[in-house]
């Protein structure tokens, strides 16, 4: 009988470096990975059904809860291709003050990338610094909405409600203590040895590979590979603000890391420039048939009470057509392609997750590494599984 050699294991659905419910069943061969098979589904929302049988403006929440880490992003290109179906464009105050809010989102989300990295590959400082930096942008977010992470602060046509007041100087203070806090996280990991040990020249893939994979965000750039959809498709007045993209040159983990830490500050450049260019106006289209009245109107007005109820309680029609829009989340490209068929309600919701997209590369990076660096790799790809599992 011949001699076995490896060994089959798995590897989740919950460890905690698979970062939720993701299974890698791995074969080995001693600590070397010969093979790795990722299995998803255990957290299968059906999210996509559930948008086809909600009203336009319902699906909103939907979108919020497929990557918690980056509601507004997912708003976002889930309203625009809403309102490209509709051919209308939001006010230009609306616009910026989307932009503002999805960039916040970026760096909050790249933050909870950094810290739960840095925790898998044994850094437990950098976890609680970079927490405590995003509960300062979770307050922003209960600021504007209401909300702590599930913020479903845009609406289809603009947004829920203006900026309250303070809410800029919040901003303010942030964007002027972030970069001293980013400086500290680069002095703990940036020339560490253990990081560059554990980083550098793991989970390398190459630019053509890449492409060929559906790679996208920091997951491409560090590749060497200039795409981002800010810069090649811009959406939301994004033409207008001045940054740059984050490359990296070797597509290795320490490349991610450095291109994450790099779109952070491009981050803070662009909520700078959008508080100093803050138009004023209003924050929602003048189109009745899609705003509701104001409140004091619903209140003393019969018309406008009516107006309300048929609102609320049976949508707005959208002309049938199709359409795909896609936005720059932190994850890379999240795209929302939508079919009309004339109703109240989509009826074909399918959204271009990053996530999921970015998953594949995974055994291409790990095969013929060891079991260790699986850890340090799938940290770098910063996959969220609910929008894989959607």
């Amino acid at each position: 009988m011949a001699e076995q050699r490896t060994m089959t294991i798995n590897m989740g659905p919950q460890h905690p470096s698979t970062h939720g419910v993701l299974r890698l069943v791995l074969e080995l061969d001693g600590e070397i990975v010969i093979r790795c098979t990722p299995h998803i589904g255990y957290l299968h929302t059906g999210m996509e059904k559930i948008a086809e049988s909600k009203r336009y403006q319902q699906v909103i929440p939907v979108t919020d809860r497929m990557d918690y880490l980056a509601p507004l992003s997912n708003n976002l290109a889930y309203v625009l291709a809403v309102e490209k179906l509709l051919g209308i464009e939001v006010p230009p105050r609306a616009q910026v003050i989307r932009v503002m809010l999805t960039e916040l989102t970026r760096i909050g989300s790249h933050l909870v990338w950094l810290g739960t990295h840095a925790i898998d590959i044994g850094a437990m400082s950098m976890f609680l610094y970079t927490f405590r930096e995003r509960e300062a942008i979770l307050d922003m977010y209960e600021q504007v909405s209401g909300a702590r992470m599930m913020s479903s602060y845009f609406r289809i046509g603009g947004l829920f409600a203006d900026l309250p007041e303070g809410f800029e100087r919040t901003v303010q203070s942030f964007i002027t203590s972030f970069p001293n806090r980013l400086a500290e996280y680069e002095d703990l990991l940036t020339n560490n040895p253990i990081w560059i040990e554990r980083t550098r020249g793991v989970g390398v893939i190459k630019p053509n590979e890449a492409v060929d994979l559906g790679l996208s965000g920091p997951s491409l750039r560090a590749c060497g590979v200039a795409w981002d959809i800010r810069k090649s498709n811009p959406y939301s007045g994004y033409e207008q603000f001045h940054f740059e993209m984050s490359r990296g040159s070797h597509g290795d983990v320490y490349d991610r890391y450095l291109c994450r830490l790099f779109e952070m500050r491009q981050s803070v450049a662009i909520v700078r420039q959008a508080l100093e260019n803050l138009p004023d106006g209003p924050v929602v289209v003048a189109d009745p048939k899609l705003i509701p009245p104001p409140k004091p109107r619903v209140k003393q007005s019969m018309e406008a009470l009516i107006h309300h109820f048929l609102l609320w309680s049976q949508g707005f029609t959208v002309p049938t057509g199709e359409v795909y829009q896609s936005v720059e989340s932190p994850r890379g490209e999240y795209g929302v392609y939508l079919v009309s068929d004339g109703s109240n309600q989509p009826y074909r919701v399918h959204f271009r997750a990053p996530s999921f997209v970015n998953l594949q590369s995974l055994p291409r990076m790990v095969e013929g590494r060891l079991v260790a660096d699986l850890v340090a790799i799938i940290g770098s790809i910063d996959i969220v599984l609910g929008e894989v599992d959607r």
